[in-house]
């Protein structure tokens, strides 16, 4: 198998790659001033179901969508946040820094992983700005990465 015919997550080092990204980065979130306030319903758990949640967009399994409740779920975490646009590029800071500390050193597979991070982080901003009760009506399925950013909805 060559290295781009395997999914992101393959290439990331599956769950216990996304484990430790996930973790690094939590780790460094909750000791940053701008962003832990965001965070102050943190749990543990948090760190598995970021894990579990990117190895679906990264072309693994849906467990996140079985499980935990999909899009719909995801989006709905975020509503009433307020997530601000300093926070929002301080997030990217450090998630940066964790890829770089976490993830193999493959130019392309970083590049693709942040880029996923900024389009989704610009989501998350502008959901935050909605009250906890809003109607976010039907998000569609979870967003799928690959190796040439986000794919086409039909595409398996």
């Amino acid at each position: 198998m060559t290295e781009r015919s395997r999914t992101l997550v393959e290439a990331i080092g599956g769950m216990d790659g996304l484990r430790r990204l996930s973790g690094t980065f939590y780790e460094r979130v909750l000791a940053d001033p701008l962003l832990a306030p965001v965070f102050v319903d943190f749990t543990p758990v948090h760190v598995e179901h970021v894990a579990v949640w990117l190895a679906e967009i990264f072309g693994g399994p849906a467990r996140f969508t079985d499980e935990l409740g999909g899009h719909q779920a995801l989006l709905r975490a975020h509503l009433g946040l307020s997530i601000t646009e300093e926070q929002r590029l301080r997030w990217m800071e450090l998630m940066t820094s964790a890829v770089e500390k976490e993830l193999p050193d493959d130019e392309l597979l970083r590049r693709r992983v942040i880029e996923y991070f900024d389009w989704g982080t610009r989501i998350a901003r502008d959901a935050s700005a909605g009250p906890v009760d809003e109607d976010l009506g039907d998000p569609g399925p979870t967003p799928r990465w690959g190796w040439n950013g986000l794919a086409a909805r039909d595409e398996p």
